[in-house]
């Protein structure tokens, strides 16, 4: 019998479709002369002080295994920085787990808690990995289609109708990539008082915590009766420029913990050492290094929303993380058309709105995590671009 290796192949694999993200990475990388405005990632150097505390923990020879969780010493520093900046109290010694990235704190959670048989309630527009990790896990994703028409926020009445007996999760994930929509203290009240007398799980993704402009971020851990059914993703890739280093953490009540802390134990055993060392010196000494790349964003936050409605597309002002979402819809053509086109050629690189989510068509996705300068290069394409349309 010859071998058949589609047979081999679980449906929850093969039906996953990759990521529409890196199909624009992926053309991007074989053009010349291409600006892009895609990436999702700050453009800044990793601080050098924390840098330097990563080269010195190789230096005194901190090259071993940690602990399954993460080292001591880092999860009291998380701990500390979270009552600090958001006023959030966990115990380093059961509540916290360090992971590889924020990425594997979300699968984590939802590794932990999914069965098949389950629902999962994901609003749209939304960073593409909370509805294939929940596939994964044997979990049925329930979509919450968002609307520009409130800036893509999540309103109680939007939850209420998609909640079942076969809820078991909701992901949060404000600020928002793609929208840069946040979530304000009235707005997760409104949301608790939804599920307040239900036994659903939240899972909170604040990666962007840090990159709110006005209003400071607030958890929805801090809503009264939320702190016990919530599990907060986090991580160091935005607030600290350090995507590279592959750190992140979980925070949630022990018996949540727990169960995810199996999980990672048998699968990662313990995040990167030298990264975690790195990310103690961030906790420790990176007020300042959040605050300075935070008004970097918000000047070319004002630059790119002008630039766009100047040229004659329609952007509302995001409140949070490092991206506008690009109305397109007046111009007639489709999101990815508009991307295929726009690269081909006018050589500018955006990512169309609907690899967020069907609710994100007709938009796209345009990060300021780039200098004023490359940021006006690439709006001239665009404008150049819209005039043959």
């Amino acid at each position: 019998m010859k071998f058949d290796a589609n047979k081999c192949l679980p449906a929850k694999i093969t039906e996953i479709k990759p990521s529409g993200i890196r199909k624009f990475f992926d053309l991007l990388n074989e053009m010349k002369d291409v600006v892009g405005l895609t990436v999702g990632q700050p453009d800044f150097d990793t601080p050098w002080h924390i840098r330097n505390a990563g080269i010195r923990s190789l230096e005194e020879g901190h090259t071993y295994y940690t602990s399954n969780n993460g080292i001591m010493e880092m999860r009291e520093e998380i701990a500390a920085y979270q009552k600090r900046r958001f006023g959030l109290e966990y115990d380093p010694a059961g509540e916290i787990i360090v992971t590889v990235g924020g990425s594997e704190a979300i699968d984590l959670a939802m590794r932990a808690l999914l069965e098949p048989g389950d629902e999962v309630i994901i609003p749209q527009p939304c960073f593409v990995c909370y509805e294939p990790l929940a596939r994964l896990a044997g979990a049925t994703p329930v979509i919450i289609d968002l609307s520009a028409d409130n800036g893509f926020k999540l309103t109680a009445e939007q939850l209420k109708s998609a909640i079942t007996e076969k809820t078991k999760m909701l992901v949060l994930a404000f600020p928002n990539n793609p929208t840069g929509s946040v979530l304000r203290k009235a707005d997760l009240e409104e949301i608790a008082e939804v599920l307040i007398d239900t036994n659903i799980v939240v899972l909170s993704d604040e990666i962007y915590a840090e990159l709110t402009y006005g209003e400071k971020h607030v958890s929805i851990a801090s809503i009264d009766g939320m702190r016990e059914r919530t599990i907060v993703a986090n991580g160091f890739s935005k607030a600290y420029a350090m995507t590279g280093w592959r750190m992140g953490y979980t925070l949630a009540p022990s018996y949540f913990t727990m169960q995810m802390a199996k999980i990672h134990q048998y699968g990662i055993m313990s995040a990167p050492t030298t990264s975690q060392y790195a990310s103690i010196e961030a906790l420790r000494n990176g007020d300042k290094d959040i605050e300075y790349m935070k008004n970097e964003y918000c000047a070319r936050r004002r630059l790119i929303v002008s630039e766009l409605n100047r040229i004659g597309i329609e952007t509302f002002m995001p409140d949070g993380a490092f991206y506008v979402f690009a109305d397109l819809r007046k111009f007639g053509i489709d999101d990815e058309k508009f991307c295929e086109r726009l690269l081909y050629e006018h050589k500018c690189a955006i990512v169309p709105g609907s690899a967020f989510g069907e609710s994100g068509r007709g938009f796209a996705r345009l990060s300021y995590a780039y200098s004023p300068a490359h940021i006006r290069k690439a709006i001239k394409r665009i404008e150049e671009f819209i005039k043959t349309l």
